[in-house]
């Protein structure tokens, strides 16, 4: 089984500066890109990027959607690390606690995500790797 590798980036640029720079908008660009990536990466996981988004930007309304997707998202992340034949290290309770301290659940995911990608030994965004099933 195969999956495609994603794209390393610096977590203090997506934490701060992009959404910064675009007003926000960055933020959940990375968002949906973060959780295509688990698709991609491992087709057992099983997400819909733009409802993740939806959840995520328009959940505010009923207060709740945000947190579950922020959880969600930091499971699949586990999930991928146990993929890609890693222990995993991301932990979504973590990442949701995060979220209430000046948003740094960003730079926790992609740090994470980041070792994903090094233990592929940084290859290109969309080459397919060996999982560890």
């Amino acid at each position: 089984m195969t999956g495609r590798v994603g794209k390393t980036r610096n977590i203090f640029l997506v934490w701060l500066v992009w959404p910064l720079i675009t007003l926000g908008i960055y933020h959940l660009v990375w968002y949906y890109k973060v959780n295509r990536e688990a698709r991609d990466f491992d087709r057992r996981i099983e997400v819909e990027p733009a409802v993740s988004v939806v959840a995520l930007a328009l959940g505010w309304i009923l207060i709740v959607p945000p947190f579950i997707s922020v959880y969600n998202t930091g499971d699949r992340i586990a999930r991928m690390q146990r993929a890609a034949g890693m222990e995993p290290t991301c932990n979504p309770w973590i990442g949701l606690i995060l979220m209430f301290v000046f948003g740094l659940y960003p730079l926790y995911y992609q740090y994470e995500l980041n070792q994903i990608w090094a233990l592929h030994g940084n290859r290109e965004e969309g080459e397919h790797v060996p999982l560890a099933v």
